[in-house]
């Protein structure tokens, strides 16, 4: 090569350079920076392990041949089965914990892994949004709201088995959604599949998913062949994953369907009804009804057993008035259609489950609908930037869901 030639490259590896989006980096920096200082403000290891620790006694029974915990721990929520205990959540959140044990033993880093899915998740949905054609400062702000000014920061303060499923889950439903968007089809039916192992309702998403496929394609329909072996590898995947899902479960319990829940006591031998009709008029009053605040011995206090999940994460609020917008202005589309449909049904069936949570900030089980707005954001109709309205809400957003992620530990 010419010394002409190596300057030309030079030249251009510097242009490329400059033209980087070095904004996932400052994410990075400043979500550490956040929560060091957070978790400080709250007294809790940023890093630690949680007491709370299921997934990692799974790692380690795992480790040792056993599908079993063989003993109980009474302050977990454990599926006994047969004279023997058993953990009663999905598998997927076992495996990142299988290969930290070999590192930490049983003293995983729980509270960290549980910030590191928030991050995976936040740059998933910028990754999408940027792809949306947005301009970075709208990006990182929308990015805010479905990350911070939600739910989310509440479940982060702590690694505790509940929140180590949901936040996984998160993080790989929203690299489906944003890998899909990218066209990395197989990818993202693969994060798709291991998203319904942390999380089973997630299913639902594969109806969007689905249709965003059949929106990247939209030009090539009358290449439908071309379309359909695109998506081939990722389905056999998916269905690959599934039959462990089925051959995990029914070893343990001999139903392919069954991951523990309904051998809880609570729901084996106490009376209670996991899922019913009979439960939503209850979670409808607590979860969308129910103001944030309420008077207690003559204080208003922060409730900490749930309230109205659109303020709790206020991105709600915006989703219906986009779908509102679209309406009258005559772009909603089929596919917009079905990505509100699938969220509603997804809604409907949360709110058929017995507590939605338990002690929390807001309703975190409503933060799995979370990335069905974040796809919807990313469709056709819309200016490409944050609004002025938006904007104002943002900011009382997130001084919301920080002061409630540390009232419920302080």
């Amino acid at each position: 090569m010419t010394t002409e030639n190596r300057k030309a490259a030079l030249r251009g590896f510097a242009l490329r350079v400059r033209r980087w989006d070095y904004t996932p980096l400052l994410l990075c920096w400043a979500t550490a920076v956040f929560y060091a200082f957070f978790c400080l403000y709250i007294g809790i290891d940023p890093v630690g392990s949680s007491g709370y620790n299921t997934y990692t006694l799974q790692a380690l029974a795992w480790r040792s041949g056993s599908y079993s915990l063989g003993q109980d721990y009474p302050w977990l929520e454990l599926a006994t089965y047969q004279g023997d205990w058993y953990v009663s959540f999905p598998p997927v959140p076992t495996i990142p914990l299988f290969f930290l044990t070999f590192l930490f033993g049983g003293a995983t880093p729980d509270n960290l892994l549980v910030k590191l899915y928030l991050l995976a998740g936040c740059l998933s949905v910028y990754r999408m949004l940027r792809r949306a054609r947005y301009d970075k400062l709208s990006a990182v702000g929308f990015t805010l709201f479905f990350s911070f000014a939600s739910c989310l920061v509440a479940l982060t303060t702590e690694g505790g088995v509940w929140y180590q499923a949901q936040m996984l889950a998160y993080a790989l439903t929203c690299a489906a959604i944003a890998c899909m968007f990218c066209r990395k089809i197989t990818a993202s039916l693969i994060c798709y599949a291991f998203a319904v192992g942390c999380r089973p309702f997630n299913a639902i998403y594969g109806l969007p998913l689905l249709a965003q496929y059949a929106m990247l394609y939209r030009p090539f329909r009358e290449k439908w062949q071309r379309a359909a072996r695109q998506i081939v590898p990722g389905v056999l995947c998916g269905l690959l994953v599934a039959f462990f899902y089925g051959w995990y479960n029914y070893i343990r319990f001999g139903n392919p369907l069954e991951f523990g829940h309904n051998y809880l006591p609570e729901f084996s031998w106490q009376g209670g009804t996991q899922f019913s009709v009979a439960h939503i008029a209850q979670n409808l009053k607590s979860f969308v009804l129910r103001m944030p605040f309420a008077l207690e011995n003559g204080e208003w206090r922060l409730s900490h057993f749930g309230f109205c999940f659109l303020i709790a994460n206020p991105v709600f609020i915006l989703f219906l008035f986009w779908i509102a917008a679209d309406l009258i202005r005559r772009r909603f589309t089929w596919t917009k259609a079905i990505i509100f449909f699938s969220c509603a049904v997804h809604l409907f069936l949360l709110l058929l489950h017995r507590t939605f949570g338990g002690f929390q900030f807001g309703a975190r089980y409503t933060c799995d609908l979370l990335p069905y707005a974040a796809l919807y954001l990313a469709q056709e109709g819309r200016v490409r930037r944050m609004l002025l309205p938006e904007k104002l809400l943002l900011v009382p957003a997130l001084f919301f869901s920080l002061y409630g992620a540390a009232s419920i530990l302080l």
